[in-house]
């Protein structure tokens, strides 16, 4: 079954709270918008209904093409809308954003940290058989396909050394 996008107006769209990713005006903003003018948002961004409001969305997946259309003056955006909780959606915000070509060192920090924390939350950093809490270079592992559980743990202890 294929899920179908739908419009939704720009005024009911927010930020995923503290997702640790830049949304720069920089030459690839401006190249985004030249695209999005000649083509369209090809891709849709990804919501979830906000909690306690009615009709508003909390931004998943999209945060820079949701900028780009705002910057644009468009009224609406394409979007899928999944009902996640807080921790499947920070799982998801870090893993939708994680493949991007430039990440600061910073982004990526805090990136594993809220995906750790989430995790942790949602008990899936444990083990399954035993119920306890996984050590944290297992744990780590889990984090990243593509980076070791060490590295993971050392981006980690990097959001403990930034100010906010």
């Amino acid at each position: 079954m294929t899920k179908t996008p739908r419009e939704i107006e720009i005024t009911k769209l927010h930020p995923f709270e503290n997702h640790p990713f830049q949304v720069k005006d920089d030459d690839e903003m401006n190249l985004l918008m030249m695209s999005i003018e000649e083509y369209g948002v090809l891709s849709p961004i990804i919501v979830r209904p906000k909690k306690n409001t009615v009709d508003e969305y909390e931004i998943i997946s999209g945060h820079r093409r949701f900028r780009a259309v705002q910057k644009l003056g468009y009224k609406t955006i394409p979007a899928f809308v999944y009902a996640l909780d807080r921790d499947a959606a920070a799982v998801a915000v870090v893993d939708s954003n994680l493949h991007r070509e430039r990440l600061l060192p910073s982004e990526k920090a805090y990136a594993y940290k809220m995906k750790l924390d989430a995790l942790k939350h949602q008990g899936k950093a444990t083990d399954k058989s035993s119920r306890q809490l996984v050590g944290k270079l297992e744990t780590s592992d889990i984090i990243s396909k593509t980076e070791s559980g060490r590295q993971v743990q050392r981006y980690i202890r990097l959001t403990n050394l930034i100010p906010s």
